[in-house]
C-alpha cells in the first residue's frame, strides 16, 4: 500500500507570508487576515480537503537587515503588519471538527508558566487539536523590542529551550492527575487536593515552584512541532519535536538530513518513525498542466524581487543589497536561521547561488520548492519527494490565498485520494492521533516529556 501523505496548509496573520508582492493579485485575499471570517473560511475548505493541519508562522520583529532598516519590508508588507497567531484558533475550531491547527510561538520571549496555561487552554478549546511550534526566534529587533540588548546566541537559545521544555512537560504532564477534577456536587469537592502537586522547578533560566494553573487537556502535551535545521536544532528536533518543519530545493539534498534525524532519534530510545517530516512546498495547480503554467506566469508578474531579497536577509541575517547580485553566495555563520545560508550554500554541492537566483527562488513561496501542473503532475512529484526524501508530508504555502488552497483541494487532493495516499475521512479525534494513529491522544512512551508524567488513569 502506498505512503499516507499530510498535508498542511502553511499561513500567517499578515499579508503576502512567503510569496513578496503577490498581495497586488486581484485573487489575493491575504489583507484579510485581520478578518476573523477569513480564517474560518480557510479552516472550512482545508477540513473539506482532509488536511492534517493549518500550520501558522509568525515573528516579532521586522525584517531590517536588508538595506539595514525597516522601509523595504514595510512598504513591500514583508510580513508586516502581523498580527497575533493563537487569537483566530478557538474560532476555527468551532467551525471545524477535526482539523488540527500548529501555531508557531517562540519561547524565548515567553514564560513558560503563563505559556503553559495558554497552550493548555487551547488544546482544551479544539478538544485535542493544537500543536505547538517551538522556536527559539532570529529576528535581532526581536530581541530589542522585547527587552534584550541583543539577540540571545544561536546555541545558548537551544540551552534556554531545553529548560524550557522540561518546565513546560513538568505542568501538562506531571502537575495534575488525569482524575483530579472530581466537579462532584454531592460532596462539594471541586479538585481533589491530594491529585494535585507542586512542579518545584529550580533551573539555571527558571524558577517555577508551584502548581499548573489548568487541568489536563485532551492531549495534555500539545503535538510539538519543530523547524531547527542547524546541527544544534537538529539535536533538540530529534528529541522533542513529533513534527519537523523543513525546506530543500531538491530531494535529494532532503534526503541525508532526515535520515541523520531520525538516527539522532533513534539513538535517544525514540522510534524514529514517529516523527513526520513535512517540507514547504507551493503547488500552483488547474485542470491541465497548460492551464497550470498559464497561471504560474501571471502570478509571477507580480513578484517583488526586493521584497523577496528583503524576506531572505531576515532569514539569514545577510544583507545582499552589499553583494555583487551576480556572484555566487559563500557560507557565513550568523545568529539567524541558519539553514538559510546554508541552503544555497553549501548544501547543493551542484549549483552555485547568487543573490538575484536566490531572489528569483523566493519570489513565489519562500525557500521551498514550486510545483506547477495539472492534479497528476502535481501528485507525482508530491509522491517522488515522499520516495526520494523521505518525508511524510508537505507544507503547502500560498501564492494566492484562498486561491491556491482552493485550487490543491479541487484538483490534487481527489487525485492524491484516488491513489490512496490521502485518507477520504479523517482517522483520528485528536491531532496527535491523526499524525500517529487511533487511540494515542497523548504522549508516546518513547517521548522524553513522558518522563515527567505522573498519572493515575490510563489515558492513551
Amino acid at each position: 500500500m502506498s505512503r499516507r501523505i499530510h498535508l498542511n496548509a502553511f499561513d500567517m496573520t499578515c499579508a503576502g507570508h512567503q510569496s513578496p508582492g503577490l498581495w497586488r493579485h486581484p485573487e489575493d485575499q491575504s489583507h484579510r487576515y485581520r478578518d476573523l471570517r477569513y480564517w474560518t473560511d480557510l479552516a472550512r475548505l482545508l477540513e473539506r480537503g482532509r488536511f492534517t493541519s493549518l500550520f501558522i508562522a509568525d515573528v516579532v520583529g521586522l525584517y531590517d537587515v536588508y538595506r539595514d532598516g525597516p522601509q523595504p519590508a514595510l512598504r513591500d508588507g514583508i510580513q508586516v503588519p502581523v498580527g497575533d497567531p493563537t487569537l483566530a484558533v478557538p474560532a476555527m475550531a468551532a467551525v471545524t471538527e477535526h482539523l488540527g491547527f500548529g501555531v508557531t510561538v517562540s519561547l524565548t520571549y515567553e514564560k513558560p508558566y503563563a505559556f503553559a496555561r495558554r497552550f493548555g487552554t487551547l488544546d482544551h478549546y479544539t478538544e485535542g487539536r493544537i500543536a505547538w511550534n517551538v522556536v527559539t526566534s532570529y529576528l535581532e529587533s526581536a530581541a530589542r523590542n522585547l527587552g534584550l540588548e541583543h539577540q540571545v546566541p544561536h546555541d545558548q537559545r537551544y540551552d534556554v529551550a531545553e529548560e524550557f521544555m522540561e518546565v513546560v512537560y513538568k505542568l501538562w504532564e506531571g502537575s495534575w492527575d488525569d482524575d483530579a477534577v472530581e466537579l462532584n456536587r454531592e460532596t462539594g469537592v471541586y479538585t481533589d487536593p491530594a491529585k494535585v502537586r507542586p512542579i518545584e522547578h529550580h533551573g539555571r533560566f527558571f524558577d517555577v515552584p508551584g502548581i499548573a494553573l489548568s487541568e489536563p487537556s485532551p492531549q495534555r502535551t500539545p503535538v510539538i512541532f519543530q523547524a531547527g535545521a542547524s546541527p544544534r536544532g537538529r539535536r533538540f528536533a530529534a528529541s522533542h519535536a513529533e513534527g519537523i518543519f523543513i525546506t530543500a530545493t531538491r530531494p535529494e539534498i532532503l534526503a541525508p538530513s532526515i535520515a541523520a534525524t531520525r538516527a539522532a532519534a533513534q539513538e535517544l530510545g525514540r522510534d524514529p518513525r514517529s516523527i513526520k517530516f513535512f517540507t514547504l512546498m507551493t503547488v500552483i495547480t488547474a485542470a491541465t498542466d497548460e492551464e497550470a503554467q498559464a497561471k504560474y506566469r501571471d502570478y509571477a508578474r507580480y513578484v517583488s524581487l526586493e521584497g523577496a531579497l528583503t524576506l531572505y536577509g531576515g532569514w539569514s541575517g545577510l544583507d545582499l543589497s552589499r553583494m555583487d547580485p551576480d556572484k555566487p553566495l559563500r557560507y557565513a555563520e550568523t545568529e539567524a536561521v541558519r539553514s538559510a545560508v546554508e541552503a544555497f550554500t553549501t548544501v547543493d554541492p551542484d549549483r552555485e547561488w547568487t543573490p538575484r537566483d536566490i531572489a528569483n527562488w523566493i519570489g513565489i513561496g519562500g525557500m521551498g520548492v514550486v510545483v506547477v501542473g495539472g492534479p497528476e503532475t502535481v501528485a507525482d512529484e508530491m509522491q517522488r519527494w515522499v520516495d526520494v526524501a523521505d518525508v511524510d508530508g508537505f507544507n503547502l504555502a500560498y501564492a494566492v490565498t484562498p486561491g491556491t488552497f482552493a485550487d490543491i483541494v479541487e484538483f490534487v487532493v481527489p487525485e492524491l485520494q484516488r491513489r490512496g495516499v490521502l485518507p477520504t475521512e479523517y482517522t483520528g479525534d485528536t491531532l496527535r492521533e491523526e499524525l500517529s494513529g487511533p487511540g494515542q491522544r497523548r504522549l508516546r512512551d518513547d517521548h522524553p516529556g513522558v518522563r515527567y508524567a505522573h498519572r493515575t488513569v490510563a489515558a492513551r
